[in-house]
């Protein structure tokens, strides 16, 4: 006797029911040919559809062994499972279980797809199927725009799309009116004369008599099995020629394939569900956009507080006598003198440098009188400081070396000796005992380190140690150093320069350039903290995506059976969710980005003073962060769809 094409020996299925258990099947044994027409009929509760699921590889039995070709199937694993589903069998549904958001040309296609034909041959078979169907102007309807009768002429045309060896129909005719269920048998007709084997499901005696051979259920148990007198018809031609041409693309194509067809899904999911969708993004839109615009207000708010320092001096050397500031021995300390500068200007890290000597007086105009902060400087004073001129000019080397009687006031001195406004230049002011001319207004100090609010007059520094100090020693030493020597290594070589002429080192060094990196570190380290509370809201975000996507995978399961039942691999189904779960956050964290710039752009427009600053890496990491977030919290749910058992999740359809 040759090798059956289906053989249960001993199946049994069997269900838990409270503490008892309930027996679906006891103990089957079927044999099943090639080419053979079965109905396997039952009233409800008899075991059919047990049997017919455990027949398709969509259920397993408790006990006993399936083979089909002489292959154990209770060795196979899932997708040795979901093979056989896809290669050998073919399901004709009685709620046809076809696909809402697919076209009858898609739901024909889908079983195809998963074997790995191309989208031109798939699309032609599908097409063709359907037009032998009688189904030709219905190619591009959905499910919802058909009859009963022409869903399941898209049910048949799917089964027989990857030339399946076994037709499995569930009451193909129990949803139908008789003209149809008539005209779906007449199709099962055809189908079986083709040489295919084809095995129906039912409870209907007048269906179950078109077969050649009727096995009758009763309680689980096989009650009889009248065998066809005929002869049992082979394999046809024609037959063979379906399953030549079912043969499958290269690897890389079917992949590429499967992953179009995922993300097709995806979208139309999202599409179908668009608030649902949007309130999932809302949580990464937020998040991704609370990070980039925390990143650019910390680069604006470093970017200002620099540029006020820069305003006082880029990368400057402040030299004072004593220990530090505070020192009570400082005002005795004398060896800072003006030789000192001389000996710095010739150094090679040296752009620029200038003495600077101090007191304070009484500055008087007109019924004025106003206390101020007297600053001797030297010519490159201004340039040290990068202070600008509002108005007239700065101090030269001729004010210096005359001992001029000439002064640069700034805003604040402006302001108080001239409360009326008008210009400054040219006006003649009363320091202490020496009248002044002042030639030249310094532009406001925007606010940040050693800006001060005193008003402060600027006189060549001779002027001030013959006229007010009588003294020749320096408060302090201002060194610019150029932009191609590092701070660090010019306050090293200074230290020693200087230390070598006084003999030991009576001085200390404010480097300005030390004060950047402490602002720089600070912004940084404070802009991280914001930042990470802001990532929180990712996390939340990302959550939000694990739960709607349990949510989603909970509403779709019937589809999850369908695909499955079709030939779908737990990878292709896993795919499929982790796909739309990364959507969601990708397409979020795209929303986040512009919306982060939409923000900024406005805040900019305002004007306030800070720039909101957006950073490349920044928005690279948004991206980056967004998708990774799709991965980690979309995997659960996908992975728990891919894990679901067929005959559960039909059933739920």
């Amino acid at each position: 006797m040759s090798e059956p094409l289906i053989l249960l020996e001993g199946i049994s299925r069997t269900y838990a029911s409270g503490e008892s258990t309930v027996f679906a099947l006891d103990r089957i044994n079927i044999r099943i040919d090639a080419g053979e027409m079965v109905a396997i009929v039952g009233q409800s509760g008899s075991g059919k559809s047990t049997l017919m699921n455990i027949l398709g590889c969509l259920d397993h039995p408790s006990s006993g062994h399936y083979r089909i070709d002489g292959r154990d199937v209770g060795a196979l694993d899932m997708d040795e499972l979901a093979a056989l589903r896809r290669e050998h069998f073919g399901f004709i549904f009685q709620r046809y279980h076809l696909l809402g958001e697919l076209t009858a040309l898609g739901n024909v296609e889908m079983p195809a797809l998963y074997a790995g034909l191309s989208m031109a041959r798939r699309r032609d078979k599908a097409t063709k199927l359907l037009v032998r169907l009688g189904m030709e102007k219905r190619l591009t309807h959905r499910p919802s725009q058909l009859s009963g009768g022409q869903q399941q002429r898209v049910s048949i045309a799917r089964a027989l799309i990857n030339g399946a060896d076994v037709i499995l129909a569930d009451e193909p005719t129990g949803a139908l009116d008789s003209c149809s269920g008539e005209e779906v048998l007449r199709i099962l007709d055809e189908i079986h004369s083709e040489g295919r084997t084809v095995i129906i499901v039912t409870h209907d005696m007048a269906v179950a008599r078109r077969a050649r051979r009727i096995i009758e259920l009763r309680d689980g148990i096989v009650t009889s099995d009248r065998p066809n007198p005929d002869e049992t018809p082979t394999v046809t031609e024609t037959a063979a020629k379906a399953k030549v041409s079912a043969q499958a693309a290269g690897d890389w194509h079917k992949a590429i394939d499967r992953f179009r067809e995922a993300l097709r899904m995806a979208l139309l999911s999202m599409n179908a569900h668009r608030l649902r969708a949007f309130l999932t993004m809302l949580g990464i839109i937020i998040g991704i956009a609370s990070v980039i615009s925390v990143v650019a207000v910390g680069a604006g708010s470093q970017e200002r507080v620099l540029s006020d320092i820069n305003s006082l001096g880029t990368n400057t050397l402040e030299v004072f006598p004593g220990k530090d500031f505070g020192d009570v021995r400082a005002a005795k300390i004398k060896t800072l003198v003006l030789a000192d500068v001389r000996a710095l200007e010739g150094q090679s890290y040296v752009a620029a440098a200038t003495p600077t000597v101090s007191t304070t007086s009484t500055a008087r105009f007109g019924s004025v009188e106003v206390s101020m902060q007297v600053n001797g400087v030297g010519e490159q004073y201004f340039a040290v400081k990068g202070t600008e001129p509002a108005e007239g000019a700065f101090l030269d080397a001729d004010s210096i070396r005359s001992y001029a009687q000439e002064t640069v006031i700034d805003d604040n001195a402006r302001k108080a000796l001239l409360p009326d406004g008008g210009s400054a230049v040219g006006r003649i002011i009363l320091i202490g005992r020496v009248p002044c001319r002042i030639i030249g207004v310094t532009r406001q100090q925007q606010s940040g380190f050693a800006s001060s609010a005193n008003p402060t007059v600027y006189l060549p520094y001779t002027t001030v140690q013959g006229r007010f100090l009588g003294d020749r020693s320096l408060r302090s030493i201002s060194v610019r150093v150029n932009d191609a020597t590092p701070s660090d290594v010019a306050e090293t070589s200074l230290t020693q320069l200087l230390s070598e002429r006084h003999g030991a080192k009576d001085f200390f060094v404010l480097n300005t350039d030390d004060i950047r990196r402490t602002i720089e570190s600070t912004t940084r380290v404070l802009t991280l903290l914001i930042a990470a509370i802001a990532v929180i809201s990712l996390i939340v975000g990302g959550i939000g995506v694990m739960n709607i996507m349990l949510v989603t995978v909970s509403e779709r399961i019937g589809e999850i059976g369908v695909r499955m039942a079709v030939g779908a691999r737990q990878a292709d189904i896993l795919q499929q969710f982790l796909i739309e779960a990364v959507l969601v956050c990708v397409i979020g964290g795209l929303a986040g980005i512009t919306l982060a710039i939409g923000l900024g752009t406005a805040f900019n427009a305002l004007g306030v003073g800070i720039r909101l600053i957006y950073s490349t890496t920044s928005i690279i990491i948004a991206v980056v962060s967004s998708t990774t977030i799709g991965i980690l919290f979309g995997y659960v749910p996908a992975r728990n769809a891919s894990r679901l058992d067929p005959v559960a999740a039909l059933a739920r359809e």
